[in-house]
């Protein structure tokens, strides 16, 4: 085979790809990134003043860690993403399973879902600082509310698209109602529940920053609006590196826990 016939190979359309290929490509993206990130500042096409480089950045950075306690900010805006994720998650799943089972209760609440989940959280953070004020309740309120709507209809649809030969199947076996509902929905739709979590998860990043950049004492996104505020450049960029790190460190460690619980959900791919 021609050297252009394997390349056109490895390009085919859903062509898998290695384990040690996908490592390798991944990488090489990011060896990219910084390549062109240095060679725009260090050949002074920006001004520092308004991009630092990478080194100055991982100085600033570990000025931070050092020197102004940023790991405590760090462990803060952990807490509230996870706290304010598993309290939508809590709401979600039973409201997002009983809407894909029970098509009365769908058409109950889908209406009000569908409108609430193109609702920007952010627009509810001044409501949220006069009922709640500035503290942890405010901040875990935004997260729930951009999340939890989101949740419930994609919960609901995947429940709802459950293989209608398994239902039948089991209904003729005997199986009815709330068994229908645990024997056969929740198992068939429970790798896709956890992928969905897995995403929604990722989007409690965006919500938790929107969050903490107006009256936050702490966190990641108070530590980037008091940056901005001293043209802190190397620190704005260090911050969201860091909010990029956890959250991929969290998206891989939820994936594997996916492939581990439902492995027979990796079979067709």
């Amino acid at each position: 085979m021609s050297q252009h016939g394997e390349a056109g190979a490895w390009l085919q359309p859903l062509a898998p790809v290695s384990p040690g290929a996908r490592i390798a490509l991944g990488l090489a993206f990011f060896v990219v990134f910084f390549g062109l990130w240095s060679l725009i500042t260090f050949g002074g096409v920006v001004s520092p003043t308004f991009l630092a480089d990478p080194i100055t950045m991982l100085r600033g950075g570990w000025r931070l860690l050092r020197e102004y306690g940023f790991l405590g900010d760090i462990g803060m805006t952990v807490w509230r993403v996870l706290g304010g994720f598993l309290i939508a998650a809590a709401i979600a799943l039973p409201i997002g399973i009983a809407m894909g089972a029970y098509k009365p209760i769908e058409a109950f609440f889908e209406p009000f879902v569908s409108f609430a989940r193109y609702l920007p959280a952010s627009a509810f953070i001044p409501l949220l600082i006069l009922w709640a004020g500035i503290g942890e309740a405010e901040k875990l309120a935004v997260i729930v509310i951009g999340s939890v709507f989101q949740l419930i209809l994609m919960i609901a649809v995947v429940v709802g698209r459950t293989r209608r030969d398994l239902v039948e199947a089991a209904s003729t076996l005997g199986c009815s109602g709330h068994g229908l509902v645990f024997r056969v929905l929740l198992p068939g739709a429970a790798p896709e529940i956890a992928e969905i979590l897995r995403t929604v998860l990722g989007w409690a990043w965006t919500y938790v920053i929107e969050a903490e950049l107006i009256g936050a004492s702490s966190g990641i996104g108070h530590m980037i609006t008091d940056s901005q505020a001293l043209l802190a450049t190397d620190q704005i960029i260090f911050g969201i590196l860091v909010i990029g790190l956890i959250g991929l460190a969290s998206d891989l460690a939820c994936k594997r826990l996916n492939q581990w619980s439902f492995p027979w959900a990796q079979l067709g791919r």
